[in-house]
């Protein structure tokens, strides 16, 4: 854990060399919603083949940046794309930049996804706001020995998403007249979709929407002493009775039509944040 520390440092200080200011949020930008990227007055972008010990996007959709910039003059440092277990990475790869990004003040992360929507009440497009996870991706970046620089041995998740900024981003969606839902997210390993069969067990044991990402970044923030939001986008409907192909194609498509609704909600909370700290 000590190399991961080092590490950690290494890129930080290489990014300290382009930008040395303080973060107050994170945000990981999930498949098809690298668009909100553009909101950011961006300072700095940082392809992530540049930043020492950070992996490589290989997902055609994620861009692979580090966007620095302000949104509603908050510092944020984004991730256009981010990295998953079916990609070859292991769990401490793929939270390495939540590290990096903690290392920066942040004390906050923004995590969207594109997911399968398995509650029969989900409609594609809707926006699902995480209440709760569940871990099946059968890993875990705090594995291994502890780095108490970096977080405490056994960090508690009962409230892993912040109570007060599901709140926010309900209310958010309530006022903007789109649909919000607050549900649970499973995280399983990929790249192959479920089966008929893992559709109902995944319902069963209370999943309403399902990825293959999220579930280690949050792992890590909450082991960082961030506070999250998770954001998930219903990009396909995995109801078991009516099962259809997904075509990639269209996930994207449909993310990036969503997109817009994930952007409103993230700036709003951003703005109620800034507000909350000028009181």
């Amino acid at each position: 854990m000590s190399d991961l520390y080092n590490q950690v440092q290494e890129a930080a200080g290489f990014i300290r060399s382009k930008w040395n200011g303080a973060a107050k949020c994170g945000i990981i930008l999930g498949t098809g919603l690298g668009n909100l990227a553009k909101q950011i007055k961006a300072t700095v972008t940082l392809s992530y083949a540049e930043i020492p010990h950070f992996p490589q996007s290989t997902v055609e959709s994620h861009a692979g940046n580090l966007v620095i910039g302000t949104l509603n003059d908050v510092n944020v440092i984004a991730m256009e794309g981010r990295f998953h277990a079916y990609e070859g990475y292991s769990a401490t790869q793929i939270t390495f930049p939540i590290r990096v990004i903690r290392e920066f003040g942040a004390d906050t992360l923004f995590v969207s996804n594109a997911c399968g929507g398995m509650n029969p009440n989900y409609q594609q497009g809707d926006i699902v706001i995480i209440d709760d996870h569940i871990n099946l991706l059968g890993i875990n970046p705090l594995i291994g020995i502890n780095d108490d620089r970096l977080g405490p041995r056994f960090p508690d998740m009962c409230e892993p998403y912040c109570r007060q900024m599901i709140e926010w981003g309900l209310e958010i969606a309530r006022r903007e007249n789109f649909v919000a839902h607050k549900g649970v997210y499973v995280g399983v390993l990929g790249p192959n979709l479920e089966t008929r069969a893992e559709y109902r067990f995944l319902r069963g044991i209370g999943a309403d929407v399902v990825g293959m990402s999220t579930v280690p970044e949050v792992i890590a923030a909450v082991h960082a002493g961030m506070k999250v939001l998770g954001l998930s986008i219903v990009t396909d409907l995995c109801l078991p009775d009516s099962l259809k192909p997904a075509i990639v194609e269209e996930i994207i498509a449909t993310a990036n039509n969503a997109e817009p609704k994930l952007t409103k909600i993230v700036s709003g909370v951003i703005e109620k944040i800034k507000n909350q700290k000028s009181k």
